[in-house]
């Protein structure tokens, strides 16, 4: 009502009049607006030739011009296009409903499913946490998979890489950490792989009973590279609310490679130069602040631990974005195409794969145990080229000996097949038993 109960007209209750802009350029996902100034971050409505309403964020400006990048694919624009800031909706409401659920980045479901409920409100970014308040990484994660568990135990709350080029079996190690990790919900963010990954990830990785703990963010390879961005960033804010209601969570991220290449689009397109191999400097100030937000919390409950997959394209772990993951993150485990086509799945170099919180949880007969045994299959690697060619006499080195005798064994500790997990007191054992 504009008047009150005495006739009064009622200012409050007046629609105030909007400010609305207008499109002025279109440069591949780039678009440029004027007379609406925005915030940076902010999102906005942008009018196409039908009349409908395209959903984009301001990611810059220049003087009066204003850059925004549309969420989804921009189809029918045209020049003079109104512009306008999108009314707040309230942010969303995340709750146990959640679980179970697969959502894009900007938390819309895609399982034909249902609204999405839910009793308290998702913070917008994910959280940032005092480093002195943390708490400590000291219980060891059960992640399933002997050859982590007994050479590279990671602990709960601790974040890692799994460094791989294509196509040696990184999807497969990823799926057997999701059904075996000890872990009361699953966050899982799949970002710029390929959309048929979907499906057979919560069929054939997930299955029923891991989806019902489990909630997944995706953006295929075919969204735009700022809903990539939201779905990274958004799986980490949901992995840390229910980190903070006390459950012990993981973060799976595949992959972090695909987040930074979603930034540098971005970057790329506002004008920022590029620095090492195409990446421009934003992008490595983006990662760890990314990586900060995992890991535990300041509460005395509840963890999150994260695996991140990181892609050596060409499998070079040189490449900037391994080597900006390896520094930021507890550890990484890195799979070889040698091994791969020796068909030793999974095909994880111990030798060059290193747990940074494994002293910490572990005890010390475990840790030694393990440097043994990493010393040995070193020793083996020295000689394993000159085996076919008769060129090492048995005998000339004790330590190689040794090594060449318990091979059978060591394999059969690094080998696993998919299908079966292996605890973590069942891998301890294992592994002091070849050693002793």
């Amino acid at each position: 009502m504009l008047r009150d109960a005495l006739g009064q007209l009622d200012l409050a209750s007046v629609p105030m009049a909007s400010v609305t802009g207008r499109l002025i350029g279109v440069s591949g996902l780039l678009l440029e607006s004027v007379g609406c100034p925005l915030e940076t971050g902010q999102r906005c409505l942008i009018e196409t030739a039908r009349g409908e309403w395209l959903d984009a964020q301001a990611v810059g400006f220049r003087r009066e011009v204003s850059y925004l990048m549309p969420f989804k694919k921009p189809v029918g624009l045209m020049t003079g296009a109104r512009v306008k800031p999108a009314p707040d909706a309230g942010g969303l409401m995340i709750g146990p409903s959640w679980l179970g659920r697969i959502v894009n980045g900007l938390g819309e479901p895609l399982d034909e499913m249902g609204r999405l409920g839910g009793d308290m409100p998702l913070a917008a970014h994910p959280p940032r946490i005092n480093p002195l308040k943390k708490r400590a990484v000291d219980t060891p994660l059960d992640v399933g998979v002997r050859a982590i568990n007994a050479m590279l135990t990671l602990g709960r709350g601790q974040r890692v890489g799994l460094f791989a080029g294509s196509g040696v079996g990184k999807s497969v190690l990823l799926g057997m950490m999701t059904r075996h990790t000890e872990a009361e919900v699953v966050v899982v963010g799949l970002i710029g792989e390929r959309g048929r990954e979907v499906r057979e990830f919560v069929e054939h990785a997930l299955g029923a009973q891991g989806l019902a703990k489990a909630v997944l963010v995706v953006a295929p390879a075919d969204e735009s590279p700022l809903m990539r961005l939201k779905a990274t960033e958004l799986c980490h804010t949901i992995a840390a609310h229910f980190r903070d209601q006390g459950q012990n969570v993981l973060l799976l991220v595949d992959s972090l490679t695909r987040y930074a290449m979603a930034q540098r689009e971005v970057a790329l397109a506002l004008g920022e130069p590029p620095a090492t191999r195409g990446y421009p400097p934003s992008v490595f100030g983006m990662l760890p602040a990314l990586a900060e937000s995992a890991g535990n919390g300041e509460g005395s409950t509840g963890s999150m631990s994260a695996i991140y997959t990181v892609l050596a394209e060409g499998d070079d772990q040189q490449d900037p974005v391994v080597d900006t993951a390896r520094a930021i993150l507890d550890g990484h485990i890195v799979l070889t195409r040698e091994l791969a086509e020796r068909g030793h799945y999974p095909a994880i170099d111990i030798a060059a794969s290193v747990s940074r919180c494994m002293g910490q949880v572990v005890p010390r007969e475990v840790k030694l145990s393990a440097q043994a045994l990493k010393a040995m299959w070193a020793r083996y690697q020295e000689v394993r080229a000159l085996l076919p060619l008769g060129a090492y006499v048995a005998g000339a080195d004790r330590d190689t000996d040794r090594a060449l005798s318990l091979l059978p064994a060591i394999e059969g500790l690094l080998r696993q097949d998919a299908d079966t997990g292996a605890s973590l007191a069942d891998s301890w054992q294992q592994l002091q038993e070849i050693v002793a």
